[in-house]
């Protein structure tokens, strides 16, 4: 579905309105911005029924009726159907969810299982949980012998993060790598380790791992907020408090600081384009999967627009020069974020380090034993050096490629995405 912009430009006021007012007040104000844009669902339309009156939800259980007379049996074999109770009119919060949901499907975002409804203070990315997909991980996988898995936190000026950082057995004071790792909507650090298994390669690759967690109370998804235009600012907001996460483990740890990257699901990878972009002195590349471009959205009726398949202006989506490099990893059958966000990506990413110079650009089909296909493209410099590489997985959806049935949003099929960005990030370190 093609939004009309100035449906766009309704919404943008509409979300404005309703920050701080109330679910009430923010309903009425996304149902004029519609109304406007001619997209109003019905039951939008129609008119508020009149308060009820308030009642204890818990009321005391009714004395059980006594049981019919056998004359009264005899006379009336089969009871009359009771009269049908008149519709309980919806709440506010009932209705505002109604509304959502409606407004969701029309923008073409999936409402299926295990999904959220709007936070209007802080808008969440719907939780997408398909059929058939695992749960998040419960409890922390098991340790090799001498590895780590240690809890932190970093607070500056934007607020306060928890992290989990992983210290591979193999560690012995000497200077290593680091990965940054921002998991996906309703996941936490011990989630996505097991899910990409990162981990794992750290010990077989001698690094660091460190994953910030975003908390409930920045956004009740625990999305990050890749689509504020306050958390898309260098040393403000969220990009702040993750760059201050790297830099307190580089300050405890001997990281080699020519080797510090970062990667991210989903939102996370939205908000690793984000901080890569707003610190190239501190990330030396960065890894996407199933994410969107640097500002691809500003508010909530963008970042819907984004996912679906994107809005704004071209202009408006351009990188500062002089990015660093980028991996890229999205399914082709991605109905949550639309797959052309990892074509826009990948230029977008190319674009801003080549610097108006041409680049060289390969293709390559591959396929994955017993598992998915995919199409390689390699991104480089007249001279060779990497740019990019951008990685169309054939057949796979929203989730991490190659990961762990130990974690949620995985698809096990491959190529290993985990692996995959750690061979590209020694390509460029």
């Amino acid at each position: 579905m093609k939004l009309p912009l100035n449906m766009l430009a309704h919404m943008r006021t509409a979300t404005r309105n309703l920050m701080g007012q109330g679910p009430a007040a923010a309903t009425e104000a996304i149902q004029q911005a519609l109304a406007a844009a001619g997209l109003a669902p019905q039951a939008a339309s129609a008119q508020q029924p009149p308060p009820q009156a308030m009642r204890d939800i818990n009321p005391p259980p009714a004395p059980p009726p006594a049981p019919p007379s056998a004359q009264a049996r005899a006379a009336q074999p089969q009871a009359d159907a009771a009269p049908e109770a008149p519709p309980v009119p919806p709440t506010p919060a009932q209705a505002a969810q109604d509304f959502a949901q409606d407004f969701m499907a029309r923008l073409g975002v999936p409402v299926g299982l295990g999904q959220h409804s709007f936070d209007m203070p802080s808008f969440e990315m719907p939780s997408f949980h398909p059929p058939g997909f695992n749960a998040p991980a419960t409890t922390p996988a098991e340790l090799p012998a001498g590895a780590q898995f240690i809890d932190g936190v970093y607070r500056n000026h934007a607020g306060t993060r928890s992290y989990k950082l992983y210290i591979p057995s193999s560690y012995h004071g000497q200077a290593m790598p680091l990965i940054v790792m921002l998991h996906g909507c309703t996941q936490n650090p011990d989630d996505f380790a097991a899910g990409t298994q990162m981990n794992a390669l750290a010990e077989e690759k001698e690094c660091f791992v460190v994953y910030p967690a975003q908390t409930q109370g920045a956004n009740s998804s625990r999305c990050w907020n890749w689509f504020n235009a306050i958390d898309q600012q260098r040393d403000q907001g969220e990009p702040s408090l993750i760059a201050g996460i790297a830099r307190q483990v580089i300050d405890d740890y001997p990281v080699n600081e020519r080797e510090v990257f970062v990667a991210g699901l989903s939102a996370g990878g939205a908000m690793a384009v984000i901080v890569g972009t707003l610190y190239p002195d501190l990330f030396s590349a960065v890894g996407v999967h199933s994410g969107l471009p640097f500002a691809s959205a500003k508010d909530l009726p963008s970042a819907l627009a984004a996912m679906k398949g994107g809005a704004m202006p071209n202009a408006q989506r351009q990188a500062p020069a002089g990015g660093v490099p980028i991996i890229v990893f999205h399914g082709d059958r991605d109905t949550t974020v639309n797959p052309r966000n990892g074509d826009e990506l990948i230029a977008q990413g190319v674009r801003s380090q080549a610097g108006g110079k041409a680049a060289k650009a390969a293709s390559m089909d591959g396929s994955v034993p017993n598992g998915h296909r995919y199409t390689r493209t390699t991104h480089s410099q007249a001279d060779g050096s990497p740019l990019g590489e951008h990685w169309v997985i054939h057949g796979a959806g929203h989730a991490w490629s190659g990961g762990s049935g130990s974690g949620s949003y995985t698809d096990g099929k491959g190529p290993d995405a985990s692996r995959e960005m750690l061979r590209f990030f020694k390509t460029v370190s």
